[in-house]
Parts: structure tokens; sequence; C-alpha cells
């Protein structure tokens, strides 16, 4: 009989008689945002595209800081002058730098992308979770998104616009003012595929096991909503959130292109392209710039939402 302790000849002369091997390593857990974060770094035009996005935001905003021009100032003699090293895209018809107007109006179209998009998460996701989550309200909400899904968007913009425009710009000012309903009106008119994707995540959410649970103990609606409901149906809401980003950039640039968004001297990409029109046989490249800024900029926004969707959704995860 061989003691406990004794060295089994033949076994590498190393392990004792009746000691437990060394047991196997187990990787720590990880997070699922890490998950999501490994695999939206995997995607090379999301990436490509979020740091485009990046970009054109941080000269937007922060390059009017370190730029010496302000966009509204006008200086006859260099009027319509081509790039040069003091206006690297030239001056406009008043002598106002070009870069200055393009990173003003850059932060106006983007302010007016953001804000119209939260505006239209927050109605969208609010009719899709009421109509998936209670079934009265179902057919009634439904009914209501097919409606506004059936009605001419931009000829609906145009009624709004010359509805609502002088009200709004003598409580508010021009420039509020028409913020205010550049805002409203592009949100009040996106809601509906966002309303429609949570609708139907929340109907295959409720009825898993974890909802069927915290139903069983007595769980409330709204808390079930709030805990169960809406952190399940956050990769959809921010997949719609970047598209609509794009869709409302596009919206407020056609609205401005046709001369009934903001103030001639409240620049925006579109508001550029309007008064680049009348140049354009001799100044063409007054159209490009603008034309290109919007055209990159939800290029990259439709590239970061594709990668997101990629990353967010479990079942194409690790593809």
């Amino acid at each position: 009989m061989t003691e406990p302790n004794k060295v089994i000849p033949g076994a590498g002369g190393a392990t004792p008689a009746g000691a437990l091997s060394d047991p196997i390593p187990v990787a720590p857990p990880r997070s699922q945002w890490r998950d999501v974060w490994d695999q939206f770094k995997h995607h090379k035009g999301a990436m490509l595209g979020g740091i485009v996005f990046l970009l054109i935001v941080l000269v937007v905003f922060l390059g009017p800081v370190f730029w010496p021009y302000d966009a509204t100032y006008i200086d006859i003699r260099a009027r319509n002058q081509g790039p040069s090293f003091a206006h690297p895209l030239g001056t406009d018809q008043l002598g106002r730098d070009t870069l200055a107007r393009m990173m003003a109006g850059g932060q106006t179209s983007v302010s007016v992308g953001i804000t119209a998009m939260l505006l239209a998460l927050f109605l969208g996701s609010l009719v899709g979770v009421l109509a998936g989550f209670f079934k009265r309200l179902d057919g009634l909400l439904m009914r209501l998104t097919d409606l506004f899904l059936a009605l001419p968007l931009l000829p609906l913009l145009l009624v709004m616009v010359l509805l609502f425009r002088d009200p709004l710009n003598a409580a508010f000012g021009p420039e509020t003012g028409i913020f205010i309903l550049m805002v409203c009106a592009i949100g009040v008119t996106s809601w509906m595929p966002t309303a429609r994707i949570v609708r139907g995540d929340v109907l295959a959410i409720k009825e898993r096991e974890f909802v069927l649970a915290a139903r069983s103990i007595g769980t409330t609606n709204t808390k079930m909503i709030t805990r169960h409901i809406l952190p399940n149906v956050l990769s959809p809401i921010m997949v719609s959130a970047t598209l609509g980003i794009a869709n409302a950039i596009i919206t407020e640039s056609a609205l401005s292109f046709l001369g009934l968004g903001f103030p001639p001297d409240f620049p925006t990409w579109g508001r550029l392209l309007f008064d680049a029109t009348d140049y354009l046989q001799q100044y063409p490249e007054r159209v490009f710039w603008p034309g290109l800024a919007i055209s990159l900029t939800v290029l990259s926004v439709n590239y970061l939402g594709d990668g997101l969707r990629d990353a967010l959704d479990p079942r194409i995860r690790g593809r």
C-alpha cells in the first residue's frame, strides 16, 4: 500500500500521491458593454464613421473659438474671392468668410439634427412601449402611427412652417423661433419608424420568463416598463437615434434650401446651398462645400448606426 505523501514512481516524480491537480484557471466575467465595444471596433465602416462624425462636431463647435473671422463679418473689399491662406474656402458675395459660415452653419444643422432626433426618439419610444405593453392601446396607437406614415412629409412640413413661423418669431425672436419650429416639425413627423420597431420588441419581451416572474410577484406596470422593458429595447432605440440624426439634418437642409428655414443672415448648410445656387456658374465651389459637409455627416452617421446595430444585436454578435 502506498503512503499518502509518498511520490509515486513513474509519475514524473513531482506529484505526491493523493494530491489534487491545479485548478483550471477561469477567465473573469465580461460585461455586456465590453462585448458590444469589441464587436463595434471590428466594424471598420462604423469606426471610420464615428471618427468622421466626431471630427465634424469638434470642428463646427470648437473651430469658431480659434478662427479669427466671424460668420457675420462683412468685408466688401474681399468679396467673391477664391481660396487663399486668409480664406481657405474663399468668400461670398458680401465678403464673408466661407469657412466661418460653414462652421456656424454646421452648429445649427447638427444642433437641429440632434435635438429633433431626441424629440422623435422620445415620442416614438413612448408610443411603441405603450402600444406593445398595453393591448387595449395597441390598435389606437398603431392606427395613429399608420396615419402619420401615410401623410406626405414635405407638404406637411411646409404647411407647419407657414402656419407657425410668424407666431413663434414674434414670441421668441426670428432665430430661436425658427429653431423651435424646425425641431418640433421634424421631430413630430419622424417618430413613426421608432414606434413600430420598439412596439415589436416590447411584444416579444413582455412574454419572456423574467417579465412573467416580475408580474407574478406583483410588480407594478410602471416599474415593469422602467426596470425590465426599457433596458431590453435600448439597442433598437440607440440605432434609431443615430439614423434619426441623419434624417433630421437632411430635412432641415431641404427646408432651408427651399427658403423656408432660418433667416438669410443665420447660416445653415442648407441655407448656404440655397444662397450659392444664384452663383452656381460663376462660383461652383460655393455649392460644393456645404453639399460635402451634409453628405459626410449623413454618411458617417449611417455607418455609425450600422455598426451599432450589429454590435447591439446579440444574435449576430461575434460573427
